[in-house]
């Protein structure tokens, strides 16, 4: 399911939160929770892994990570400031030490002109640093989307652990 690429990112996660005793939490909009997964895919994550919140709804980003309507109305769903609020909101409802989020349109519909297909918004923080923040347009189709929105997560997570 999960392939090489995807494990040994995750696996760099794991091993960098281990070297530093860091737990991980994830909120995920359109990965649908496949960050947590690809981490749990790794046999002995759950020394790491502290929980994961699928929010693909914006009520369940609301409700589950304290996402501002104001940032939900304001900026819609796949937006900055939306990110880093369920980051921060996955952080803070949680006993872990470093969060990424993403929402983005991974399609095939849902895209306009001024959010494509393909727009991602990824947020990762650490407890007492500032949140490291990217947007990206990827291509492909609707797997393709998803997956590299995986490996960039697991890229910024590691990056963040390994401060």
């Amino acid at each position: 399911m999960f392939d090489h690429e995807m494990r040994d990112a995750a696996d760099r996660v794991l091993q960098a939160c281990r070297r530093r005793g860091l737990k991980v939490v994830t909120a995920e909009s359109c990965t649908g929770g496949l960050i947590a997964a690809t981490l749990t895919a790794i046999a002995g994550s759950s020394d790491v892994v502290e929980r994961a919140f699928v929010t693909y709804a914006n009520e369940a980003k609301r409700e589950m990570l304290g996402v501002p309507w104001d940032a939900l109305l304001g900026h819609g769903a796949v937006s900055e400031p939306v990110a880093r609020a369920m980051a921060a909101g996955a952080l803070a409802r949680s006993a872990a030490d470093i969060a990424v989020s993403v929402t983005g349109v991974a399609g095939p519909g849902g895209g306009s002109p001024d959010k494509p297909v393909g727009l991602v918004h990824l947020a990762a923080v650490r407890a007492g640093h500032d949140p490291v923040v990217e947007r990206h347009v990827f291509p492909g189709d609707r797997d393709a989307i998803r997956r590299v929105s995986v490996l960039t997560a697991l890229a910024m997570l590691a990056a963040l652990a390994e401060r």
